[in-house]
């Protein structure tokens, strides 16, 4: 047990701090890039209703095992992006606190998916309703870890929308945050989870895949789209997302 644990969590910690170190990222926020990514189109130039959630590797030593998640959304003929994050300072939910499509810490965004037309409008109102709800949403509930977090706001609003069919990344540390242990479904419905705050579980699921956390750390395999997850590294095969091409070149508005 001690040699899997070892080979599972603490391994893949030590070679993703190792690589960090030798990084030349930024170190603090003012020195990171926060600008746009230019992955989106301009909401003006793009007609339908449109869902993504995006996640970016966080800076710090957070970023040798955390990323940072958020959602954005347009309505059908809207001339303007929405995004949604949680942060740790002051309010924790933020409107437009940065470009929908910008840049974390420097580190271009992962899109884990991306739902437009009708679809997107049918779900549209549901993930607001989630946002407006969403418990952890007055000054002093964030906690980086476990939780909750960016990732546990994200989580909240998936577990609440399920038909966006994605799992969040290992790496996407508190995401299985809850307040209470929980057993029942997995975020997406498709499976079974077991959790104790968000410290210690296991998932059990076709979109979640086997998943063992311990101390937040989330290692496991993908059946439905095959690779194994470490953490520190998140998913390491086929690619997760199931976004549709973005236009790029384009400055998001």
């Amino acid at each position: 047990m001690v040699f899997t644990l070892l080979a599972l969590f603490l391994l893949p910690v030590a070679a993703r701090a190792a690589l960090f170190a030798y990084d030349n990222g930024p170190r603090s926020w003012r020195d990171a890039d926060w600008s746009s990514s230019r992955t989106l189109p301009a909401a003006a130039d793009y007609t339908p209703a449109r869902v993504l959630v995006m996640n970016g590797q966080t800076g710090g030593w957070k970023g040798t095992v955390a990323v940072h998640s958020w959602i954005v959304l347009k309505r059908e003929g809207a001339r303007s992006w929405t995004r949604y994050d949680v942060v740790g300072w002051g309010n924790p939910v933020r409107t437009n606190g940065w470009a929908p499509d910008g840049l974390w810490y420097g580190n271009k965004p992962t899109v884990l998916v991306d739902i437009s037309g009708a679809q997107a409008t049918a779900l549209i109102p549901r993930v607001e309703d989630a946002v407006k709800r969403y418990q952890f949403a007055n000054a002093g509930d964030y906690r980086v870890w476990p939780g909750p977090n960016s990732n546990t706001f994200v989580a909240t609003v998936l577990r609440a929308v399920p038909e966006l069919g994605v799992t969040m990344p290992p790496n996407a540390i508190g995401r299985d945050y809850r307040p209470y242990p929980y057993l029942g479904l997995s975020d997406s419905g498709t499976g079974i989870e077991a959790s104790l705050w968000g410290v210690l579980g296991m998932k059990m699921g076709w979109v979640e895949g086997i998943e063992v956390n311990v101390l937040g750390l989330v290692a496991g395999v993908d059946l439905r789209r095959p690779a194994v997850k470490l953490p520190g590294f998140g998913r390491i095969g086929l690619e997760a997302a199931v976004a549709r091409a973005a236009s790029p070149g384009a400055t998001p508005r």
